[in-house]
């Protein structure tokens, strides 16, 4: 039986998840209390555990009320245990993890800050990349820079098409906006921009294929020629719409 997924705003432009299965429900970042505990209660749902993917109080903030209020294990990277809320299970990127009944990937995902992970549920076909690969997007380098970034992106980009990737902040309008601004011409990006100024909905999760055709920190080959830098690497290209997105 797949899993379900409920996406909550949170804070400002936060994503948290709540996954529910036959073996329980856990809970993917902890911005905002309330609107967790108000979720888990309308649903009828107790909470079983909290998967941190990085130390950033907007995504570790509510833990201990959360904890407090559901008796939820808390996972989370074992690498980065000292900035994170005390860990009931200490996780290591590649070494095996099962929640609600699958076998979970953790992923390093190093580069917004060092120690951030992402966890790939493949039997469910979801991954949640916080602020690694984002909505037509990634997240700012504060920790790592740009080549442990791509090395993390390439990483995330090597998941199946169809993974939906569950991404941690609504910054659709500026990352869609500085797209447009490097990738004019993309007319599978012009749709989706179009399709999310109309809906309501959260815009993530969106499934890597469609990562791949609008997110212009997964398309350095097609933008390469465009920058004028032929001959570069790709993680060369990705750093220099790292640095364009930073100026923009």
């Amino acid at each position: 039986m797949p899993l379900e997924l409920v996406t909550l705003r949170c804070l400002r432009d936060n994503y948290a998840y709540l996954l529910h299965g036959p073996a329980g429900t856990v809970l993917i970042d902890a911005p905002e209390a309330m609107p967790i505990l108000t979720e888990i209660e309308a649903q009828g749902w107790g909470l079983d555990a909290i998967l941190l993917t990085h130390h950033h109080d907007d995504h570790i903030g509510a833990v201990a009320e959360i904890v407090a209020a559901t008796g939820a294990r808390v996972i989370g990277n074992a690498g980065d245990a000292r900035r994170l809320p005390p860990l009931d299970i200490a996780a290591m990127p590649g070494e095996p993890l099962e929640v609600l009944g699958e076998s979970v990937t953790v992923l390093d995902v190093s580069g917004h800050t060092i120690g951030h992970v992402a966890f790939h549920f493949p039997q469910s076909g979801m991954a949640f990349t916080a602020d690694s690969l984002m909505a037509m997007g990634c997240g700012r380098l504060f920790e790592g820079d740009a080549a442990m970034m791509w090395e993390s992106l390439s990483r995330l980009n090597a998941l199946p098409a169809e993974t939906l990737i569950c991404s941690g902040h609504d910054y659709c309008a500026a990352n869609g906006a500085f797209a447009l601004s490097v990738d004019a011409g993309n007319t599978a990006l012009q749709e989706r921009l179009d399709a999310v100024a109309q809906s309501q909905q959260p815009c993530s999760p969106a499934t890597l294929a469609e990562e791949r055709a609008t997110n212009p920190f997964l398309r350095v080959n097609e933008l390469r020629d465009p920058l004028g830098m032929q001959g570069a690497t790709d993680a060369e290209v990705f750093a220099r719409l790292r640095k364009l997105k930073d100026e923009f």
